[in-house]
């Protein structure tokens, strides 16, 4: 970790940038202390834009990050050619474009080729895993030379959920049976983590990094929507110099 940022340690091209934030360092009060970067939570917005100006320098972004309107679907957007922002992915060929997802248990996916020409960033909660929003994201970047990075979520043993979200998942493909546990009391305890690394290595991905955070028992340095219901957001950024 450095400052109030995580940045992913994987085998990327020169020229690839990345940063997955902490909720330390910034100026929001209340359930939103700490880097609140979502204006979509009830946070005052002066701070959320003070949030993110101190973002931007911290990261010597020379732009503004795309920011999403995150529908919890499989829409995919190219960051450099936005006419609408209600989507779960973003992608880019381009320098200087930030494509950005906000999370605060949901599963923030990183995307880049091997040749650095090409990088995505994915918000993958447990619906748009279902759905296949990962799926969606690799399509619209173009299959082939793909590495991932894996930022922080929920982790398996704070994560319970009905046999609904599970049966979404299996009848998909059975392997996704792997990534759940059951209770004493006859829930399941899913495993984002695990979820995305079958569908990352059903579409040919082997090179995966990252995970083993859990934002739900990490107060400190997480928000958690699970653990707090009225929080901040933290945004997980690729883009290429």
């Amino acid at each position: 970790m450095s400052g109030f940022w995580i940045e992913p340690e994987w085998p990327v091209p020169p020229g690839i940038r990345a940063a997955s934030t902490l909720r330390r360092g910034g100026v929001s009060k209340g359930p939103y202390h700490g880097l609140n970067l979502g204006a979509h939570v009830g946070d005052e917005p002066s701070r959320v834009a003070e949030n993110r100006r101190r973002l931007r320098d911290a990261l010597n972004l020379l732009a503004e990050p795309v920011w999403l309107n995150q529908i919890h679907g499989t829409q995919v957007v190219r960051a450099d050619a936005l006419s609408d922002r209600s989507a779960d992915a973003a992608f880019t060929h381009d320098t200087g474009v930030v494509c950005a997802v906000m999370t605060a248990d949901c599963l923030p996916v990183l995307l880049c080729s091997k040749e650095g020409d090409r990088v995505a960033a994915v918000h993958a909660g447990w619906k748009g895993l279902a759905a296949g929003v990962i799926e969606a994201a690799i399509e619209s970047l173009g299959e082939g030379n793909l590495m991932a990075w894996l930022g922080p979520a929920i982790g398996q043993d704070a994560f319970e959920v009905g046999d609904e979200v599970r049966e979404a998942f299996v009848r998909k493909r059975s392997a996704f049976a792997a990534a759940f546990r059951e209770t004493e009391d006859a829930k399941w305890l899913a495993d984002l983590y695990r979820l995305a690394r079958i569908v990352l290595n059903d579409v040919g991905i082997s090179e995966i990094y990252g995970g083993g955070f859990c934002t739900f028992s990490n107060a400190e340095d997480f928000f958690s929507y699970r653990r707090d219901r009225v929080t901040g957001r933290m945004a997980t950024l690729i883009w290429r110099e």
